[in-house]
């Protein structure tokens, strides 16, 4: 919950004058709702916040899809929200890939068996981010997106992820 005196805002934890009196820092923590309203304070809602990811932070909703514009005679693409998270995708499948990248150079330059449960999990983890690369294709909509990214109540009280997940690492 948020405070204004006077509209204007005031933060929690910090000292603040009001008629020519020094209140302190742990005074909106201590006083009581009559005193605050006493001394013209009211309390606000916060204000809402929106997932980056999927919206600015006046809550509107970020483009999907790329786009193309010519500016000054050049042509600029600006990357859609689909496009950004298909790239942190790749990333994050590359990172996970690169842990049991020696096991690749190894078999390359010694001709030394890649253990079975190390080719299964690169394989997985491919599989994954081309799956879940298609997931985000899928969504017609920002909504769509934020409850691909989001998970689900399961009877068990547990939340499952609504999206694919990458394989657990072998060695963990």
């Amino acid at each position: 919950m948020a405070f204004k005196l006077d509209g204007k805002p005031l933060a929690v934890d910090v000292a603040f004058v009001h008629n020519d009196i020094q209140y302190p820092a742990n005074w909106l923590r201590l006083s009581t709702a009559q005193e605050k309203k006493d001394l013209g304070i009211t309390e606000v809602d916060d204000p809402k916040t929106y997932d980056s990811r999927f919206y600015w932070g006046d809550g509107t909703a970020k483009e999907l899809d790329d786009k193309k514009e010519t500016v000054d005679g050049v042509e600029v693409t600006t990357l859609g929200v689909k496009s950004v998270l298909k790239a942190q995708e790749k990333v994050t499948a590359g990172t996970l890939l690169a842990k049991y990248d020696w096991y690749v150079v190894r078999k390359a330059e010694k001709s030394t068996a890649i253990p079975t449960a190390i080719t299964t999990y690169r394989d997985a983890v491919r599989a994954a981010c081309d799956t879940r690369e298609k997931e985000i294709d899928a969504c017609s909509d920002t909504a769509a997106l934020v409850t691909l990214y989001g998970n689900t109540e399961q009877s068990d009280k547990t939340w499952k992820p609504n999206m694919t997940q990458y394989p657990e690492d072998p060695n963990s």
